[in-house]
Parts: structure tokens; C-alpha cells; sequence
């Protein structure tokens, strides 16, 4: 038996109480900063499993964290727990049928994500006890990853200072090693005041802060062809200045996403965003102001970790689904495009086949489609040699941040597919504490990127955790 394997059994032992676990939070979808009951649960769950508590990390309500052990290493398990507007949909259900108040829901996975973290921090705790063995593991609860960026602001304040290695998960379609390739980002609002007028009797004498968005609008969707081809933006309106079309909209507010493939593309990327709402601003004679909410770094890789999780996965070998998970997969796949279908067997570079769920460990390295999301795990991955997996918890072909992905956060797959990923996090835990000579290897490839390209916080000096965001 290898080393990693020893801990697979804690992790059987705790399965039920954290599948429950993962369910609760299911049940009460939060947004941003808002996740109350959600964070409620994950640090009874940490009390009741002897985990020593600080609550209200970084200055965050509902940050937390937990820790067991003594000495040694200091091994972060990371776990998340927000969920996404407009995303409510009833369990287990292969058709588009939200609950009732058409509210949030988990569309990316994150009560499994939080969940199954916290299962494999809980079953280190355990054989760390059992063997006598200095060394400590914690267990983050992180909040708002869906665009709050907590971990950035927690990086930048040093939460994981002390931290030697840093381990998570996400669910996804197929058991891989999350390739270490994500988009830097800044979500920064826009703000324009002109002024009011009756745009009938007096338009002359108007400034419409409305008209100042459209144009900014219009001047970012000619600066896409003028832009790296890794790089994205995105906009929605947060305020369009009322509701009444006979009133020259004297305020209005748009909300925008700047990403690129590295920070440096970033942040030239995002001014010459804001030099386009200067512009808007100039040709309605308003005004405009900008407000960077909050930032994330892209992943930083880390092959020495990436190579130890990889080889926890080698040995577990795919999830242990049935045919009744297939077979509700199936129903969920013919809710799907065949486009929806192959992309996801390209994004993660595996051959398209029949399997409505995954049936095979992802090579190492596979070759797929870029990565054009983002993730503060990114700045986590800056600070501490960082190693994420897939872990595959529902159907091949569900769109992230879907209805699809809501119906089947609860669903005997998922269950199986958080339990199997949390045997791998916690047995390449266990081949850190067991093995200097990987800890060090991962330390020394961190320090080593980290001296050619040193870390820069992409957010504003002050900037406080935007715990009123929106969305």
C-alpha cells in the first residue's frame, strides 16, 4: 500500500456527514459576502470535528478557518461556498424548473467544493493523530469566489503567510489536474453623472449619463479587435438611470470584467478601458468616475504537486458511478447541444465518446482547450506552491453556471465524485508530510517562477473586501 493510500480509509469514515454537509449548503444558495448560513455550517462542522476555529478571517464575516495538528508543515486545504444569481432549480430534476422566487443557486458546484475540502482537511486531521506526526492542516472557508475575489484580499494580507503547501479542488466533467492556466481579472465599475432634464420640453439642456455607457459600450466592442486574443471583457448594467424615458438619465453605472492571460496584459488592458469611458464621458460632457471592487491573479503552476495529486488519482482510479448515475447523466445530456458535448471532451483534451460521465483519469498535461475563466486561487498559487483538481461530479457536457449544474449538485454522482476528489487531496497531503524531498522540490519550482516574474497584488493599495458587493 502506498503511503497515500493509509488515509482513504479516514475519508470513507467521514463521507456520510460531509455529503450532508455539502447538501445543506445546496439548500441555501448565497451570493458574494453574503453566505451566512453557509459559513454557519462549515465552522460547526470544523467544531464538531476538533478543529481548533478563527472565525471572521482577513476581516471577513464569513471567512474561516480551522486547524489540527502540531509542528511540521503547514498544509491549507481551500474550500469555497457562494453560489451564483438567477440560478435556482430544483434538485435531481432534468428540466429547466426553478424553486420558487427564481433565486440563487449553485451553478458552478461550490457546496461540493467547500464539502469536499473540508472532508479531506477532516481525514488529514485524523491520520495525522493516529500516526503521531508533527505537522498541521488547515482548513480555509473561503467566500466569494464569483467575483469577490476573498482570496486576493486574504492573500494580500498575508492569511497564508505561514502556509508551506496549499491544496483545493473544483468540480468539473472529467478527474484531472486543473491545468495551471487561468485569466488575470479586474471587475471595476464605472460611474457617470450628467444631468436631468425633461427630454421633450428641455433635451438641450440635459447631460445623459445613459447615453455616456452606450458609447463607452460602443468604444469597448471596437477595442476587441485591438486586443490580445486571450483576453476578455464583459459588461452589465448596474444602474441605467430609472425608468422613465422621458427624463434625460442624469446617473448611470455599468459594472465591467477586464481579463488577460497575465497581470501586466491586465492592467494595460484595463486602461485603455478606462481611457475609452473617459472618452464616453467627454462626448456626452459628463462625468465619470472608476472603482477597481476586486482582482485575481492567474494560476502560477507547480509540477512538483502536480505530478504527486496526479499520481493519488492513478490510484484511485475514476469515480465509482453506476449505471443509475449514467443514466440520469443521459437525461441531463439530452438537455445539451451536441457542441456543448465536444467542448467539453476539447477543453480538457480527451477524445469524444458516448460516456455521459467521466470514465478515466485525464493524463497529466493533456493538451486542451485554453482556460479563458478566473479564479483567486490564482493569487493563493503566487504566495504558496498550490495544486488543484477536477473532480468529477456531473454530467460531460453541462455548461458551468447552468441550471444543469444546479439539478445535479445533490445527486448520488456528485456525492461520489466530491468523496473520490477528496481522497486525492488528502493523500497528496499526506505525501507532503511523508516526503521532504517533494516539499522542498515544490518550494524551490515556486521560488524559482516567483524570481523571474515577482508577485504583484493586482488590487488597489486600501482597497477594503467589497462585503456589499452586488451580485
Amino acid at each position: 500500500m502506498h503511503n497515500s493510500e493509509a488515509i482513504w480509509g479516514h475519508v470513507d469514515e467521514h463521507a456520510e456527514a460531509f455529503v450532508a454537509l455539502s447538501d445543506r449548503v445546496w439548500e441555501m444558495p448565497e451570493l458574494n459576502f453574503q453566505e451566512v448560513r453557509s459559513a454557519a455550517e462549515h465552522t460547526a462542522m470544523l467544531r464538531a470535528q476538533g478543529f481548533r476555529v478563527t472565525e471572521g478571517i482577513d476581516g471577513i464575516p464569513t471567512a474561516m478557518m480551522g486547524e489540527a495538528g502540531e509542528g511540521g508543515p503547514v498544509i491549507a486545504i481551500l474550500g469555497e461556498y457562494d453560489a451564483l444569481p438567477g440560478l435556482s432549480q430544483e434538485a435531481g430534476v432534468a428540466e429547466h424548473r426553478p424553486r420558487p422566487g427564481e433565486g440563487a443557486g449553485h451553478g458552478c458546484g461550490h457546496n461540493l467544493l467547500g464539502a469536499g475540502a473540508l472532508l479531506a482537511a477532516t481525514a488529514v486531521k485524523d491520520w495525522l493523530a493516529r500516526e503521531g506526526l508533527p505537522g498541521r492542516v488547515r482548513y480555509y472557508g473561503c467566500p466569494a469566489e464569483e467575483g469577490g475575489a476573498a482570496k486576493t484580499f486574504m492573500v494580500r494580507d498575508g492569511v497564508f503567510s505561514d502556509v508551506d503547501v496549499a491544496i483545493t479542488w473544483h468540480p468539473g466533467p472529467f478527474v484531472a489536474i486543473w491545468e495551471p492556466v487561468s485569466l488575470a481579472i479586474q471587475l471595476i465599475d464605472f460611474a457617470f453623472v450628467g444631468k436631468a432634464s425633461h427630454a421633450a420640453a428641455a433635451p438641450h439642456l440635459g447631460r445623459s449619463a445613459l447615453d455616456a455607457v452606450e458609447l463607452m459600450n460602443v468604444g469597448v466592442n471596437y477595442l476587441r479587435e485591438h486586443m490580445p486574443s486571450d483576453a476578455r471583457v464583459h459588461y452589465a448594467y448596474l444602474d441605467a438611470g430609472g425608468i422613465a424615458p422621458n427624463v434625460v438619465q442624469a446617473s448611470a453605472t455599468v459594472r465591467y470584467l477586464v481579463r488577460a492571460a497575465d497581470l501586466p496584459s491586465l492592467l494595460d488592458l484595463a486602461a485603455r478601458v478606462e481611457r475609452i469611458a473617459q472618452g464616453a464621458a467627454l462626448m456626452t460632457e459628463t462625468t465619470v468616475t472608476s472603482r477597481v471592487v476586486s482582482a485575481m491573479s492567474n494560476l502560477l503552476a507547480n509540477p512538483p504537486l502536480e505530478e504527486a495529486m496526479h499520481a493519488n488519482l492513478m490510484r484511485l482510479g475514476p469515480p465509482p458511478f453506476d449505471a443509475e448515475d449514467r443514466a440520469f447523466a443521459d437525461k441531463i445530456r439530452a438537455t445539451l447541444t451536441e457542441e456543448d458535448i465536444v467542448s467539453a471532451h476539447r477543453r480538457f483534451g480527451m477524445p469524444v465518446t458516448d460516456a455521459p460521465l467521466c470514465d478515466a483519469i485525464v493524463p497529466l498535461r493533456a493538451v486542451g482547450e485554453r482556460m479563458m475563466g478566473s479564479t483567486d486561487v490564482g493569487d493563493v498559487s503566487w504566495a504558496v506552491p498550490t495544486v488543484q483538481a477536477r473532480g468529477a461530479t456531473y454530467a460531460i457536457g453541462t455548461p458551468g453556471h447552468s441550471w444543469q449544474m444546479t439539478a445535479q449538485g445533490t445527486n448520488p454522482a456528485a456525492h461520489k465524485g466530491m468523496i473520490h476528489v477528496a481522497k486525492a487531496m488528502a493523500g497528496t497531503a499526506v505525501d507532503v508530510l511523508r516526503d521532504p524531498d517533494l516539499l522542498a522540490r515544490a518550494k524551490a519550482d515556486h521560488a524559482e517562477r516567483l524570481a523571474r516574474t515577482p508577485y504583484r497584488c493586482p488590487l488597489p493599495d486600501g482597497l477594503a473586501p467589497p462585503l456589499d458587493m452586488v451580485g
